[in-house]
């Protein structure tokens, strides 16, 4: 019995021995896993954190996408605009060319009318001063003529007072210088033979001539005069106004207004 108890203890020890190494090697392993586990649970969570950033990336990711899709939009409708705003620039600026060509054209008209303006109104300072020449020769003749009437119509009233006739009011011919007595009834003059007289004034602006010869000298309208230059025939004037020594008269023929001149003689057409 002896020997069986000790070979039982032998094997009891050595079961325990192989236990207690099982055990050992059990918990060796164990806490290896134990590490391995704690380890690995580290990297999921670090694995974790990475993807919760990650996501957090991707959403502020796609966000800036979303925002810049957006400015591309509004980058689109801005060329959009400016193009449109390009090409109504474009559009203004022919236009604006097109009338500055007709702006320079429509100067160009107005330079060459202000020319023309210009020598007309030179033409009628050179007439009015000729006017006006004319004018105070007229009024120095008439002062003369008027002195000379009084005188006469003074010498009239004494005969007159010495004879007992009345021979009526003295008019003075500013033409002739000459001084006749009025006769007492109104009567037209009503000339045997045809009138003869010269153009005193030409007014090409408004086609008429001012010729010397009035009621007077017999002279209605209507009637027509011949104009000559040195003997040479120029054309024919009608009388479209009488006074009493002058007469106004239209040209019967527009071409004979640029070669009628002041002096020239006119004669009266006698049917």
């Amino acid at each position: 019995m002896t020997r069986k108890g000790s070979t039982s203890v032998i094997i009891l020890s050595a079961l325990i021995l192989i236990s207690l190494s099982l055990a050992g090697t059990g918990f060796y392993f164990f806490k290896k896993e134990h590490a391995k586990n704690i380890e690995l649970g580290e990297k999921l969570e670090e694995l974790n954190s990475k993807q919760r950033i990650t996501e957090t990336k991707l959403k502020e990711s796609e966000r800036l996408v979303a925002d810049m899709q957006l400015k591309l939009e509004e980058a689109k409708s801005q060329i959009d605009a400016l193009t449109t705003d390009l090409q109504a620039e474009k559009t203004a600026k022919q236009e604006a060319l097109v009338n500055v060509e007709k702006l320079k054209a429509d100067l160009e008209e107005q330079k060459g009318l202000r020319s023309d303006l210009e020598k007309k109104v030179g033409q009628a300072q050179d007439e009015a001063r000729k006017a006006q020449t004319q004018l105070k020769e007229l009024q120095e003749q008439k002062t003369a003529l008027e002195s000379q009437k009084a005188t006469l119509e003074s010498k009239v009233k004494d005969l007159e007072a010495k004879s007992g006739v009345e021979l009526g009011k003295i008019v003075v011919n500013p033409e002739t210088t000459a001084v006749q007595p009025q006769l007492k009834k109104k009567e037209k003059i009503t000339p045997s033979a045809a009138q003869e007289g010269k153009v005193v004034v030409v007014n090409k602006d408004y086609n008429f001539v001012v010729v010397n010869l009035g009621v007077k000298d017999g002279i209605d309208t209507g009637q027509v005069f011949s104009v000559y230059h040195n003997n040479k025939y120029l054309g024919d004037v009608k009388v479209e106004k009488v006074h009493d020594s002058m007469s106004a008269a239209g040209f019967v023929s527009s071409d004979i207004k640029d070669r009628v001149s002041e002096g020239d003689k006119v004669v009266q057409k006698v049917k």
